[in-house]
């Protein structure tokens, strides 16, 4: 009975990587990406650092045998809003930044088309200089997105479903089998939205730069809905 509900936890972890504002911030954070491998490994770290909050949490909660009040929750939840909203923005400065521009000139062998980047020289390769910008030994921005995801919303519903076990230890062991499902769904899930962003970025189309438009707009939205919808109970609203 416990280990398949340890396997209903993995399951569960799985579905829950593919929530909107999950979804969102992983996106937000891996749209410069160019690989397969970088953008799956943002996917990774995010669930890495929601595994992370959720067993420091749990395991507070199960020594304590008590739970996250609702108006925490839905503080922390409240927090993700407006995280959201600036990974959104961040976005959108990025691609007002790094604003990309084509320009003919005409030699003596002819015309030639040029690239020009507000962040590189002229002729340069503007994705050349983002991969060169964007290249970090491990994404611990994303890690950190992951930590604070994990104090919020339905994590608290986690620690709840963990201190119902009978045992302090199995509710913890549901909880790390929740974390990794998480973690593996969403580097599944990157790899799926890696695709776009990859054959875009070679391309050198402005679907790319449309694509991290929508991403951009569409976290932004999103923390908007999350704002509205917690902060009644976050703050005793209404």
């Amino acid at each position: 009975m416990l280990t398949s509900t340890l396997g209903l936890g993995f399951l569960m972890g799985m579905q829950h990587a593919t929530e909107a504002d999950h979804v969102a911030a992983v996106c937000s954070v891996a749209s410069r990406g160019t690989g397969l491998r970088a953008i799956s490994k943002h996917g990774i770290f995010w669930g890495i650092g929601h595994t992370l909050t959720l067993l420091a949490v749990a395991g507070t909660c199960l020594v304590l045998r008590t739970t996250v009040p609702d108006h925490l929750a839905s503080r922390l939840e409240f927090a993700v809003g407006i995280m959201l909203i600036g990974l959104g923005l961040h976005v959108l400065y990025r691609l007002k930044r790094d604003a990309v521009h084509f320009h003919g000139h005409t030699h003596g062998d002819g015309p030639h088309l040029h690239v020009h980047s507000r962040t590189g020289e002229s002729g340069a390769d503007p994705l050349s200089d983002l991969d060169h910008r964007g290249t970090e030994p491990l994404p611990w921005r994303t890690m950190a997105v992951g930590l604070v995801h994990g104090m919020a919303g339905s994590a608290a519903l986690i620690v709840m479903t963990a201190t119902a076990l009978k045992s302090p230890w199995w509710g913890f062991a549901y909880v790390l089998t929740f974390g990794l499902g998480t973690t593996a769904g969403m580097g599944l899930f990157s790899l799926l939205i890696a695709a776009p962003i990859t054959l875009t970025a070679k391309s050198l189309t402005f679907a790319n730069r449309g694509l991290q438009f929508v991403i951009g707009i569409g976290t932004c939205l999103i923390g908007a809905r999350i704002l509205l919808e917690t902060a009644p109970a976050a703050f005793g609203i209404g």
